[in-house]
C-alpha cells in the first residue's frame, strides 16, 4: 500500500474575531528502516515519499555503495509500524559494510545519530576540484522557482526541499522534500545518481540552514556549490571552507551572502551595488 506524504485532519481555526472548524492538510512521517542483506543499518523518520532515490541517496551519502550496481537489488515493503527499504548488496560492497551497522532510531533529518566518536561526527569531507562558473542571476532565478517544486510544502508548510538546479539547461532537473533537511538532499542524492547526473554541472539549493552534516553529504555527492535560504552553523562554514566548497547562504530571490570560496560565482554587473 503506498503511503501518503501528507494527511488530512481536523482542526479548530482561531482568530481574534471568532473561531472556525475545518480541516488542514499536515505533512506525514514514518519510521524508515534501511536494511542490507536483511540487517538493520539504520532507522529514520521521514516522508513516505521517493523512497527508491531514499535508499540509493542514503546509501551513497553514507559511503556504503559507490554507484548505483552496488545495490543488487531494492525492495519497498510496508510493514505494520513503518517501512522498510530492503537492499541487497553486491558482494563486495557487503564485506565493506561489514562492522559498520549504526544501530540507530533518528528523529527527522537527524544526520548524526548513532554516531559512536567525535571523531565520526567531523570526518572531513573530500576536497571539491570542480570550478564551475555560476552567475548570480542564476542563484535569484534558482530561489524564485524553488518555491514552485514544492507541492508538498505548499499543501502542509511544514517539509524541507532540496533541489538541483542544472547549469546547462538552466532549471532544476530533480526536487525532493522531505519533513527532514537531511532526508530531502539523500533523496535528492539518490536521484541525481540514479539519473547519472553530474553534480558539478550545477548548483544545490536548501530550504533549510547549513549544518555540517549537509555540507558533508554535498560533499560526498561531488557537489562544489551549495546555496541555502538560512544560515550555516559555523562548523559547516568551517567544513565547507576546508572542503573548497562554495557555500552562499541567506539566498532569497533578490539577494545571498557568499561565505566561502566566491570565485565560482560570477556578480552579474546589474547585480552589483
Amino acid at each position: 500500500m503506498m503511503r501518503k506524504a501528507s494527511v488530512r485532519v481536523r482542526r479548530n481555526l482561531v482568530r481574534k474575531d471568532g473561531d472556525a472548524r475545518g480541516e488542514r492538510s499536515i505533512p506525514e512521517e514514518t519510521p524508515i528502516a534501511f536494511t542490507y542483506g536483511r540487517k538493520t543499518y539504520a532507522v529514520m523518520m521521514a516522508s513516505p515519499a521517493d523512497l527508491e532515490d531514499f535508499a540509493y541517496g542514503f546509501s551513497f551519502t553514507e559511503r556504503i555503495i559507490e554507484r548505483t550496481g552496488d545495490i543488487a537489488s531494492l525492495e519497498v515493503v510496508d510493514v505494520e509500524k513503518g517501512l522498510e527499504l530492503r537492499m541487497e548488496l553486491a558482494r563486495d560492497r557487503s564485506a565493506h559494510l561489514e562492522g559498520r551497522a549504526r544501530r540507530f532510531a533518528g528523529p527527522a533529518g537527524c544526520g548524526l545519530c548513532g554516531i559512536e566518536s567525535l571523531d565520526e561526527a567531523v570526518v572531513s569531507p573530500p576536497t571539491l576540484t570542480a570550478k564551475p562558473k555560476v552567475d548570480s542571476q542564476a542563484i535569484f532565478c534558482a530561489m524564485t522557482e524553488l518555491r514552485k517544486h514544492q507541492p508538498v510544502n505548499d499543501e502542509t508548510r511544514g517539509v524541507h526541499a532540496a533541489g538541483f538546479w542544472s547549469l546547462k539547461k538552466n532549471a532544476f532537473v530533480a526536487v525532493r522534500e522531505d519533513v527532514g533537511r537531511h532526508n530531502a538532499l539523500d533523496k535528492l542524492a539518490g536521484a541525481l545518481v540514479r539519473a547519472n547526473m553530474n553534480p558539478a554541472d550545477g548548483f544545490l539549493a536548501l530550504t533549510s540552514r547549513v549544518s555540517i552534516e549537509l555540507v558533508q553529504k554535498a560533499a560526498i555527492l561531488g557537489c562544489p556549490v551549495l546555496v541555502a535560504i538560512s544560515v550555516p552553523t559555523a562548523l559547516a562554514l568551517r567544513t565547507a571552507e576546508g572542503a573548497n566548497m562554495t557555500l552562499a547562504a541567506i539566498a532569497r530571490d533578490d539577494s545571498f551572502e557568499i561565505f566561502t570560496h566566491p570565485e565560482r560565482i560570477e556578480v552579474s554587473a546589474h547585480a552589483l551595488v
